[in-house]
This record gives structure tokens, C-alpha cells and sequence, in this order.
């Protein structure tokens, strides 16, 4: 299904006729991250400490969103400098949720991050009052003072993500997930590991989440990796979800990067920016039997076709569903963290073909009509009795880079579509916030996407003939521009779908 995908996609680069082929343009390199120092005196500690926040890009204070956290020891540039960025890479992609980062400035990570003490280590063994700093003072400092959701992840390396270990066994609840980068496990004859024997069942029903990144055989027998994944494979609970991966080729320090990646899309498997299945909505005739495709992996997905929530019970998704008679199609993703749970629903109603018009006289073919509209509105304007700027046809020499403006423009396009056979047709349209499609005198889509959804789709029946159209595009940011195509009937089961030839878009003659 891959391919399929990609061909949906393909569709919406640079296809001619009502595709308006466009370029993709390069932008300047823009790292900013939002964060303030903070401090909070400890009694537990009896020092201050003091915090790097990080708090999502487009936060306002004062308003009502909230966040996971993500607690990062031993913090600072040399940690927390690579995982604000690996973290905003894969909140990027859609994988992990807007995210508040922590970083907890050291002192003395040999005492802070050691949960017992070793005559060589001078200052070791404050690892416990360390964490009760962590659960009783920190955690809800960060609660009242920023806008937390609750849901905490702590990262931690060598000795941190010891410590990391440490903790999920010492406080389980503290946190919701866990990621140990190369960890100390060797600590004080593997202090850690035989503890995790004796605790990992207090781990049950939390539905913890424990990531571990070590470097190949040898680095995973030093740091006594091994013996910790020996216990968990002996001693986890069943609901406890664990992994540990060496990772071959990689050095005490570079291992960082791979496992921050790879532990924060355990932490959220299943967390996808959307679902994506065509088409998305339609009108479909009774007994004709039409197919939705689902898109990416299936894993974690569940749907029902009887307006009933799924439920992880339900059934598994398949690539492509046969739907007779209409329904609704309920599809849900579920993910490690039940609030980021997605659920969308397709609306099949059963209809009627659209009855087509007759050819007039007065069409000629080779492209719609399209008018052009300057001006900064926030929605759609009454364009009654306003003079366009500029008037074109959309044929396959249109494009709309060649418009005088890159955005804040309105764009009508309207003309008469020709459907050459009888049967269901499936149109796509992206956009800008609020295009609207018309075919007829029906409202097919108003596109509601984004960076991570471009494309919508309906599917509907025809008959021969000619259909009136009309596109309202009120173009606002550049990286949103307008594309639509089509599959024909006898081109539905390629799933590759074609621009809206000039030979079948007509206007009225002038």
C-alpha cells in the first residue's frame, strides 16, 4: 500500500491542468526554542537547583493547553541541546505530542545520580533524597508553574539512566515512561538489576513504559545491560512495556542520539499526527460495492462499520475495505497514552447519481473560468458586484506562482465539468483553511487540513453529462496552495489518480 500512498500524493506536486504545478522552495534555517531559567530551593536537597524549561513553540501563557514533560538529567547543552532537537524533529513528523523539557541542571551527578555509596565515589549514595527532590519538589513546582498535563517521561545516561532505572523501580508512579541511555548498570556489583528483580512487580498496572539503549556486545556486557534485560525478561509484568536495543557502531556518548530517537517513539507508538484513509466521505449508490483504503501501518488500528466506537477488541484494519450500501467507517489508533488516542469517521450516505445538465451551446472546453482577488481577508468575502484583478482560464499553462501575489488573494474557479461515464468518481482537494469544492449544487469538501494532512477526497456517483463547478480558494499562507484530481470509474481500482484533463473542464463563452 505503500505505492498507493505515494501515488495520492504524487497527484499533488505537479500535475497539469486543475493541479496548478507549483515548486517547492527552500526557507531559511529558523532553531528557536522557547525556555527560561528557572530555580527552586530545596530543603530536601538544602540547596537551590536550578531548571532549563523548555515550553512548546506557540505557547501563550495563560492559555488553556497542556503538555506531557519530559524530565532530562545531567541537563544542560550537552544533553538537553541534542534532545530539544531530536524531540522537535519527531514532534514535527507527527510522532510525538508538543512537549514541555526539563532540564535539570547538576551539581554533583556522582552523588545525585547514585543510589548507594562506593568508597571510591567520595560523594556517592544521594541518589535517594535525589529522587524524593525529583517527586516531591520538582515535579510539582513544574505542575503549578508551567502547563503541565501530568504525564511525565524521565532520560537519563550512564549513570543517569541508572538512576533512570532506579527510579521507575524506587517511585513508579512518578513517571509515565522511562528512557536509560547507556546505563550504569555495573553500579555497586549491579545494585540496580538485582533490586529490579524484587520490584518490577510493582510495576503492574501502571502501564509503564521502559526504553534501554546500549552499544553493541561488548558495551552491553560492560555496562552489565545484559544482566538487567536477563531480569526484566524473568520479572517484568505483563503490562509493562519494555525494550532494549544495542545499537552496533556507536560510542558511550554518540549512542545518545539513536536511543533519544528511538525511546521517544516507543514512548508514543501508535501517536500519529493523523489518520489517513480514501476516500474520506462520500455519497455512494446502493448495491454498487465501492473500497476504502487505509494508509501506513495498521498495528495499532481498529475500525467498526456500524457507527459503534472501537474499541482494541474491534477489528484489525485492513489496506482496503469493501463497503456495500453505505455506512459509517470508524477508525481509531491507539497509542501507549490513551489521551493521544485518534479517532476519525467516514460518512458514506447512499444516494442517487447527481443528475448531469445538457451540453449548452455556450460551453467551449480547454479549462474553467478562474477570478482573482487582492485583498487581506480572515474568511471568505462577499465578492458580489467586486471587479476581479485579474481573470484567467485554468488550463494547462496555469499556475499559480504566475499570480501577482504569493498569498492574501481570493481565487473563484467555476466552469462545468464533463463526466464521460457512468459511475463513482473520487476527487481530491488541498488547499488553504476553508477551500471549498462544489460540484452541483453540493458542497463535496471544505478543506480543514494541515502540514501533516494535505489531502481530502469524496467519492460520488455520475451519470454522463455535464456538472457545474465552483472552487473557493481564499489563499492566506504560502506553503498551502490549491491542487485537485480525480479517478474516473474505470481508473478507481489503479488507485493512481489523474489531473482533471483540459478536455473535460468547459466555461461559459464570453
Amino acid at each position: 500500500m505503500r505505492n498507493s500512498r505515494y501515488l495520492f500524493f504524487l497527484l499533488l506536486i505537479a500535475l497539469g491542468s486543475l493541479s496548478f504545478a507549483t515548486q517547492a522552495q527552500d526557507t531559511v534555517l529558523n532553531l528557536s526554542f522557547q525556555s527560561r531559567l528557572d530555580s527552586i530551593r530545596s530543603k530536601i536537597l538544602n540547596q537551590k537547583r536550578l531548571i532549563q524549561v523548555f515550553t512548546p513553540a506557540g505557547y501563550k501563557p495563560g492559555s488553556a493547553a497542556t503538555y506531557d514533560v519530559l524530565y532530562v538529567l545531567d541537563g544542560g547543552n550537552w544533553n538537553t541541546g541534542l534532545i530539544t532537537r531530536v524531540q522537535s524533529f519527531i514532534q514535527g513528523e507527527g510522532y510525538v505530542p508538543h512537549t514541555i523539557i526539563v532540564s535539570v541542571l547538576g551539581i554533583d551527578r556522582n552523588k545525585d545520580l547514585t543510589p548507594t555509596h562506593l568508597e571510591d565515589w567520595k560523594t556517592s549514595g544521594g541518589g535517594e533524597h535525589f529522587l524524593r527532590f525529583l517527586k516531591e519538589e520538582l515535579i510539582p513546582y513544574v505542575n503549578k508553574t508551567y502547563p503541565s498535563n501530568g504525564d511525565n517521561t524521565l532520560w537519563g545516561h550512564s549513570l543517569g539512566g541508572m538512576f533512570v532505572t532506579y527510579a521507575m523501580l524506587k517511585e513508579p508512579a512518578a513517571f509515565k515512561s522511562y528512557i536509560a541511555v547507556d546505563p550504569s548498570i555495573w553500579w555497586d556489583k549491579c545494585y540496580v538489576a538485582k533490586m529490579a528483580a524484587s520490584r518490577l512487580s510493582s510495576l503492574e498496572g501502571l502501564n509503564t513504559t521502559f526504553y534501554v539503549g546500549g552499544r553493541n556486545a561488548t558495551g552491553m556486557h560492560e555496562m552489565k545491560v545484559d544482566t538487567l534485560e536477563t531480569v526484566l525478561k524473568s520479572h517484568a509484568p505483563a503490562d509493562v512495556r519494555w525494550k532494549v536495543v544495542s545499537y552496533p557502531d556507536e560510542s558511550h556518548s554518540s549512542v545518545r542520539l539513536k536511543t533519544t530517537y528511538d525511546g521517544l517513539r516507543f514512548t508514543y507508538e501508535g501517536l500519529v499526527s493523523n489518520i489517513e484513509f480514501h476516500p474520506m466521505n462520500g455519497a455512494v449508490l446502493k448495491d454498487k460495492p465501492v473500497h476504502v483504503w487505509y494508509f501506513d501501518d495498521t498495528t495499532n488500528v481498529r475500525y467498526t462499520v456500524d457507527g459503534t466506537m472501537p474499541t482494541r477488541h474491534s477489528a484489525r484494519v485492513q489496506p482496503e475495505l469493501t463497503l456495500t450500501g453505505g455506512g459509517n467507517v470508524t477508525y481509531t489508533r491507539f497509542t501507549q497514552r490513551t489521551r493521544y488516542n485518534k479517532t476519525t469517521t467516514g460518512n458514506f450516505t447512499v444516494t442517487a447519481p447527481l443528475r448531469p445538465m445538457a451540453k449548452s451551446k455556450k460551453l467551449t472546453p480547454g479549462g474553467f473560468q478562474y477570478s482573482y482577488y487582492e485583498g487581506d481577508w480572515d474568511t471568505w468575502p462577499d465578492l458580489r458586484g467586486v471587479k476581479p484583478d485579474k481573470t484567467g482560464i485554468t488550463d494547462h499553462n496555469f499556475d499559480l506562482d504566475q499570480l501577482p501575489r504569493k498569498k492574501d488573494y481570493a481565487l473563484v474557479v467555476e466552469g462545468f465539468l464533463e463526466a464521460t461515464e457512468d459511475g463513482h468518481y473520487i476527487f481530491l482537494l488541498e488547499g488553504d483553511k476553508g477551500t471549498k469544492f462544489y460540484l452541483g449544487d453540493r458542497l463535496l469538501m471544505q478543506w480543514d487540513g494541515g502540514y501533516t494532512r494535505r489531502v481530502d477526497s469524496y467519492i460520488v456517483p455520475l451519470q454522463k453529462g455535464f456538472y457545474p463547478v465552483r472552487i473557493e480558494y481564499l489563499h492566506k499562507k504560502e506553503d498551502f496552495k490549491l491542487r485537485v484530481g480525480h479517478l474516473t470509474p474505470s481508473r478507481i481500482e489503479t488507485k493512481d489518480p489523474q489531473p482533471i484533463p483540459d478536455a473535460v473542464q468547459y466555461r461559459q463563452k464570453l
